[in-house]
């Protein structure tokens, strides 16, 4: 009885020197932890934290029961674990800063960073956006081939490296031609960027995912890898049936009918694009510059 009477005074002293700054300082490191258990628990590196959990009980329990050499072995251990993780864990560690970055905080920190178009640029992004669904019924009527990857906030550089530069007005011509099976490029994969098909014959990485559908192909893994470790979106044509598969998030969606391919680009690309009118800016602009 005593031990809990003491505690609850205990407490009650402790809650008399509780400000605001205590609470925020709470409520923000808690916030953090649960964002980053979120994050790494779906990755390789979920099970990294289990084993170093594991390593410091371990330290714990050896040093309660004075095991010396124990005891030293894994101290030195702690000295270059840091090290170790950033080596091994790069890709995981990588793609978790590339999460915070894309999450919904960091675009209004920084809302001119996202997605702003004028309404000239609405329209050719829309155009782009006609031209790959068109392409893509196309191509599924004929059961050919393709993967064509929307590059959005993430840059893909290092993966345009990998393939050959078209930057060109998209248009069904264009695209079947790529994906023709008897075509140079027609299997790497056709890279989206802004409204123009800028990348040809592009290598996606490989999804890791042990869990999804083993029936899956190439290109069905490779728009899975690459939306795993970007915010870009994947439109994939089965050669072996002509369904149409959406991947976005390291998720594929199936069997899309063009009428629903159609409406889910616009819904990615536009539910929350601050339209501007281009001609209202430029009259303000020079009346600004006028009145300066």
């Amino acid at each position: 009885m005593d031990f809990i009477i003491s505690n609850f005074n205990s407490f009650v002293s402790l809650m008399k020197t509780f400000t605001i700054s205590d609470f925020i300082d709470i409520a923000i490191t808690s916030f953090i932890i649960y964002h980053f258990i979120r994050i790494i628990r779906e990755t390789r590196a979920s099970q990294l934290v289990k084993g170093i959990l594991i390593l410091i009980i371990a330290y714990f329990l050896a040093s309660q029961l004075h095991l010396v050499i124990l005891s030293n072995l894994l101290n030195k251990f702690f000295e270059f674990a840091v090290i170790t993780v950033l080596i091994v864990f790069q890709p995981e560690l990588r793609s978790i800063l590339e999460q915070i970055g894309r999450n919904k905080l960091s675009k209004k920190l920084n809302p001119k960073a996202y997605y702003k178009y004028d309404m000239v640029g609405i329209k050719e992004k829309k155009d782009c956006i006609n031209s790959v669904v068109e392409a893509v019924s196309a191509l599924q009527k004929t059961k050919t081939g393709a993967l064509i990857i929307f590059e959005r906030e993430t840059k893909l550089g290092d993966i345009i490296d990998t393939g050959t530069i078209v930057r060109a007005e998209p248009s069904v011509s264009l695209i079947n031609n790529i994906f023709f099976n008897k075509a140079p490029l027609h299997d790497g994969a056709v890279i989206i960027r802004g409204d123009k098909v800028f990348a040809a014959g592009c290598i996606l990485p490989l999804t890791k995912n042990k869990s999804i559908d083993p029936n899956l192909g190439t290109r069905h893994r490779a728009a899975l890898g690459i939306t795993e470790i970007s915010d870009a979106i994947g439109v994939i044509v089965s050669e072996e049936t002509g369904a149409i598969s959406l991947a976005l998030g390291g998720n594929l969606t199936r069997d899309y009918s063009k009428e629903h391919l159609k409406n889910k680009l616009d819904d990615l690309f536009f539910s929350d694009v601050e339209e501007i009118d281009i001609k209202k800016y430029f009259v303000k602009s020079i009346r600004r510059f006028t009145k300066s």
